[in-house]
């Protein structure tokens, strides 16, 4: 499993020409490293002297950001998975007609796989981008830049998982699968840079005093 890798050894996998893992795997990645460090301010607030009043909904945002953590992390592996099923798909015979059809719809099942994996992995990391806020209003001053670095890698992962999403819709010929993904992908990115700012300019009040 590549979440059981070093970093080393998975930034080599990355890097290398195989075809997976790839980058929707790194947007995963990306996003988990953004939830994570709003895991970090909360474990860096609770318990903390002057922070007693936030203590509970920094423990109710702690269990929120762990669970994205892991969930992010198991859409690594499965965007690895669906991948590897295209490839499949792609590499069936098509000498004769019969043959040729049965590629075609099983390459449509595995390219409709391959666009759902990255779409959730792009709104695991909307969630995360969400959860900085309250991370950076209510956390440990101390702690407020790993806010700030945490919503900046989730909103650059959801973007990029949703370029993933982009290019598998583009093979897509279910018209009504294309127009519902695409709604979602608009909902979604709907005012997260403008939440993204928000966050940032929280964290630079902090910072500044």
């Amino acid at each position: 499993m590549f979440t059981e890798m070093r970093v080393t050894e998975f930034l080599d996998a990355l890097s290398s020409k195989e075809s997976v893992p790839g980058g929707g795997s790194g947007a995963a990645l990306g996003g988990a490293l953004g939830a994570a460090l709003v895991s970090m301010v909360c474990n860096l607030t609770i318990g903390k002297k002057g922070y007693a009043d936030v203590e509970a909904r920094m423990r109710d945002l702690l269990a929120k950001s762990e669970a994205l953590r892991q969930e992010l992390l198991r859409l690594l592996e499965a965007d690895t998975q669906v991948y590897t099923q295209v490839m499949a798909a792609y590499r069936l015979p098509r000498k004769t007609a019969e043959q040729e059809a049965a590629r075609e719809a099983a390459m449509q099942r595995a390219l409709k796989e391959a666009a759902e994996v990255p779409l959730a992995i792009a709104e695991r990391c909307a969630e995360v981008v969400d959860l900085a806020m309250p991370a950076a209003e209510m956390g440990n001053a101390w702690a407020v830049s790993d806010a700030g670095v945490g919503v900046l890698l989730a909103e650059a992962a959801m973007r990029g998982a949703l370029l993933n999403v982009t290019i598998n819709l583009a093979s897509i010929t279910d018209a009504d699968f294309v127009r519902e993904a695409e709604a979602r992908m608009a909902t979604l990115t709907a005012n997260k840079a403008e939440m993204k700012e928000r966050v940032m300019a929280a964290v630079n009040d902090k910072i500044q005093g």
